[in-house]
């Protein structure tokens, strides 16, 4: 009957082992996931420090995805796709998903905007490095996208960057 028990209270042990293990790794990915923000406004500044003291390191526009890196009062110290990083007031943003044409840097090449996803779908725009799009929704790893001239449709999720 010993032997019995042992191996019950082995399989607890395990069970116990294998919960904490799945809960560290659930809550790790959580916090490791990063907040999204995109800009509001036109010629938002970046700067070096959480202040407007402190000199300005970048411009964006209207729509621009950043990462949150961390918080400091109103301030989010923040990083862009090309791994700029600074601090904008949080006033200045929001949270409206944005993407971002992360593909063909230093290239006049454009990638496809297709009216369905899929890449037998028709074309109905192109899009270049650096050009921003609202997320509208995600789609089997493609993204519908807005464009402020009106433009939509979907564009192959590995292509850009943002949520």
């Amino acid at each position: 009957m010993d032997k019995i028990f042992t191996n019950k209270f082995s399989v607890l042990k395990v069970s116990l082992a294998t919960i904490f293990v799945s809960v560290f790794l659930l809550i790790s990915a959580i916090s490791a996931s990063a907040e999204m923000i995109s800009i509001k406004g036109d010629k938002v500044n970046l700067r070096k420090g959480p202040g407007t003291k402190y000199s300005i390191v970048w411009e964006y526009g209207d729509g621009y995805p950043l990462t949150i890196l961390s918080k400091k009062g109103n301030w989010y110290e923040v990083k862009d796709f090309e791994n700029d990083s600074g601090w904008i007031h949080k006033s200045l943003t929001q949270y409206s998903p944005h993407v971002i044409v992360k593909v063909n840097r230093n290239s006049e090449e454009k990638i496809n905007i297709r009216k369905e996803p899929g890449t037998k779908s028709d074309i109905v725009g192109k899009a270049q490095y650096g050009v921003v799009f609202q997320t509208l929704q995600r789609k089997s790893g493609w993204v519908n996208i807005k464009h402020d001239s009106g433009l939509t449709g979907w564009i192959k999720e590995s292509l850009l960057w943002g949520y």
